[in-house]
C-alpha cells in the first residue's frame, strides 16, 4: 500500500481529520468505523464489475456496486443488494480525467453544505495504490424497507432507449421538466422550489450534463412522490467543452426567450426570474432564492481549497464559478 496521509475528512472536507470524521461515519456507514482505503484493488473491482454504463463525460465508466459487511466495503456477489456505488477514475481521454472523482465529490459537498440541497451521501475513497474513487450511498434502497420506487425524468416523460436512443435524455427544456413535477407530485409548490434551486446550482457550477436521467422522483414512506436527493453533480466544463444547459431547448419551452437572452445570448438574472415565475414560484420568493445564489459564499472557497483537486484545477474550477456568478448577477432590465 502506498503511504499517503490525509489532512481533512474525505467526505465532509473538514480539516483536522486523517480519515473519515465521526459525522461522515454516521451519515455514510451508520456510525461503523470504515477505513478510507478500500480493502481491494482497482484491478479487482474492474474484474468483478457487471454494470458498465456509457456516460457523456467519460465514455465508458464502470460503476461498482458495494455493500457494507461489518466494517468493510466489498463488491456485491450474485443475488446481493448493493448499498453503495463506487465510481473509479474513468478510462477516457477527456481533460483532467484523473480529477473527475474529486470534482464530483467537491460539487456535491458544495451543493449540500452551502446551498442546502439534499444530496445522496457521498465521499472520496481510495484504492490501496492511493488512486481516488467517488463513493455514493444509494438512497433508493433501505435495509429494512427494501427498494423504494424511483423514476427518472426520462422515464416520466416517456423517453427511453427503446423509443429512440440515449440522446432523448437531452431533449426538451427545464420548463418541460417542471411540468412533469406538477403532474406527478402532490406537494408541487415545495418540490418545484427544490427543482429551481437545483437548476440554478447546475448553471452556477457549469454542470452541462444535468439531463432528464439526472433528475428523479422517489416514493416516500406515505406513498407520495417527491424530488429525489440530487446526484451526479459535477463541473463538466473542467473536462469537456459542453453547453451551459444539458437540455436541447434550455430553460424554456416553445422557443421562449427573454429580452436579456436575445441581447446577450447567455442566461442571466432576468432569465432565471422569468423561469421561476413560469414554473409557478411566487416572484418575491424567486427573488429571495436568486439573491442567495448571487452571493459569493466563503464556504465555497474553503471547500474548494480543502478538496482533492490539484491546485491548477482548483483555480479553473473557481474561475468557472466566478464567470457564472457574474452572469447570474447581471440584469438586462435593471442596467
Amino acid at each position: 500500500m502506498t503511504d499517503f496521509t490525509l489532512s481533512c475528512c474525505p467526505s465532509t472536507l473538514k480539516e483536522g481529520f486523517d480519515t473519515f470524521s465521526p459525522l461522515a461515519l454516521r451519515r455514510l456507514f451508520g456510525g461503523k468505523s470504515v477505513n478510507h482505503v478500500l480493502p481491494f484493488t482497482l484491478e479487482y473491482s474492474a474484474k468483478i464489475t457487471s454494470e458498465v454504463q456509457r456516460v457523456s463525460i467519460s465514455g465508458v465508466q464502470e460503476k461498482v456496486s458495494l455493500l457494507l459487511e461489518r466494517n468493510e466495503l466489498k463488491p456485491v456477489k450474485e443475488n446481493e443488494h448493493g448499498q453503495y456505488i463506487l465510481k473509479p477514475i474513468p478510462n477516457s481521454r477527456f481533460r483532467a480525467v484523473n480529477e473527475i472523482p474529486a470534482n464530483e465529490h467537491l460539487t456535491m459537498q458544495i451543493a449540500k453544505q452551502v446551498y442546502k440541497i439534499e444530496t445522496a451521501e457521498n465521499s472520496l475513497i481510495f484504492f490501496p495504490d492511493s488512486s481516488p474513487a467517488y463513493l455514493t450511498k444509494r438512497f433508493d434502497y433501505q435495509q429494512n424497507n427494501g427498494k423504494l420506487m424511483l423514476e427518472d425524468f426520462a422515464t416520466l416523460s416517456g423517453k427511453s432507449k427503446l423509443k429512440g436512443g440515449s440522446t432523448l435524455k437531452y431533449e426538451g427544456s427545464y420548463e418541460d421538466m417542471a411540468k412533469l413535477i406538477k403532474k406527478s407530485v402532490v406537494a408541487y409548490p415545495v418540490e418545484i422550489e427544490k427543482f429551481f434551486r437545483l437548476v440554478l446550482f447546475n448553471y452556477l457550477f457549469s454542470n452541462g450534463d444535468a439531463h432528464l436521467k439526472n433528475f428523479s422522483l422517489i416514493e416516500t414512506s406515505s406513498g407520495d412522490m417527491v424530488l429525489s436527493p440530487a446526484y451526479d453533480l459535477l463541473c463538466t466544463r473542467l473536462h469537456v467543452n459542453d453547453s451551459d444547459m444539458a437540455t436541447s431547448d434550455g430553460l424554456f419551452s416553445e422557443d421562449f426567450e427573454t429580452e436579456s437572452f436575445q441581447a446577450n445570448a447567455f442566461y442571466a438574472y432576468d432569465d432565471f426570474l422569468a423561469f421561476a415565475i413560469k414554473i409557478g414560484i411566487n416572484q418575491k420568493r424567486a427573488e429571495k432564492i436568486l439573491q442567495f445564489f448571487q452571493r459569493d459564499h466563503s464556504q465555497i472557497h474553503e471547500l474548494t481549497s480543502n478538496s482533492f483537486l490539484s491546485e491548477e484545477t482548483k483555480k479553473i474550477y473557481t474561475d468557472l464559478y466566478f464567470d457564472k456568478l457574474k452572469r447570474l448577477r447581471y440584469s438586462f432590465l435593471k442596467d
